[in-house]
This record gives C-alpha cells, structure tokens and sequence, in this order.
C-alpha cells in the first residue's frame, strides 16, 4: 500500500460502481431479466421516501452497482469492467438475448484479456473481460 504525504489510506476495497439512468425501474428489469444479475439493495429514503437507492450485482460478487437517476445532467456515460471465466461463452450467451446490445465484439490484443463490450438502455457501458 502506498503511503502519501498525507498518510496511508483507510480505503480497502472498490465496493459500488455507479451509472446513471433514466428509469430506475427499466434499468433494474435490464440488469435482472436480461443479464441475469441480482439485487442487492432497494431502499427509498428521503423525508418522504422521494429517493431510491438501488443495487444490483452478478451472482457471488463482492462489488456492487448502484443504478441512480442523474443529478443534473443525462443518464449513461460510465463504463465499469466485470470479469468471466470464458468470455466467448458470455458474449455467446449475451448475444442471443433480445434487448442485448453488443457494443464491441470480442477482441483479443497483445498484452491484454479478451474482451467485449455491451450497452445499458442509457449508454452505460460494460466490458466484459476474461478473467486471468
């Protein structure tokens, strides 16, 4: 761990990534039906429940993905990397669900895993990445 000139960090772990959309609701079905991915939080807060904090990840994973409506600006625009065993047998997979859009195919290049990329319905991107 690195130490700088204002001490060593207390962050251990990258927990929740964060995108933004416009439906929390479309976006939920998105990750759940489609990629198979699960809940992890749905909690509304505010002083009359007007928020919604809402979390979903893939199977057995420790990192989250927080889906939030934007603060003033459009939704989509991030990019977040999950890794898989076989990354041809994923995008195989991804790519015959309807609703599914392969944004990269896979790609293998010196000196990086193989990859691909799809996209949210609000152009949030996520690569897909063999896993070392």
């Amino acid at each position: 761990m690195t130490t700088s000139m204002h001490g060593r960090t207390t962050v251990s772990n990258l927990g929740v990534a964060m995108f933004t959309v416009a439906d929390q609701d479309a976006a939920l079905a998105f990750y759940t039906e489609k990629l198979g991915w699960e809940v992890r939080g749905d909690t509304r807060f505010g002083e009359s429940g007007e928020m919604r904090w809402l979390e979903v990840a893939p199977p057995g994973s420790t990192a989250r993905l927080a889906l939030n409506p934007p603060m003033g600006g459009e939704p989509g625009g991030g990019s977040i990397g999950v890794e898989t065993p076989d990354v041809h047998g994923e995008h195989e997979r991804l790519s015959a669900i309807d609703g599914v859009e392969i944004t990269t195919p896979p790609m293998e290049m010196a000196g990086a895993p193989p990859m691909f990329s799809i996209a949210d319905p609000d152009g949030n991107n996520i690569w897909v990445v063999q896993a070392a």
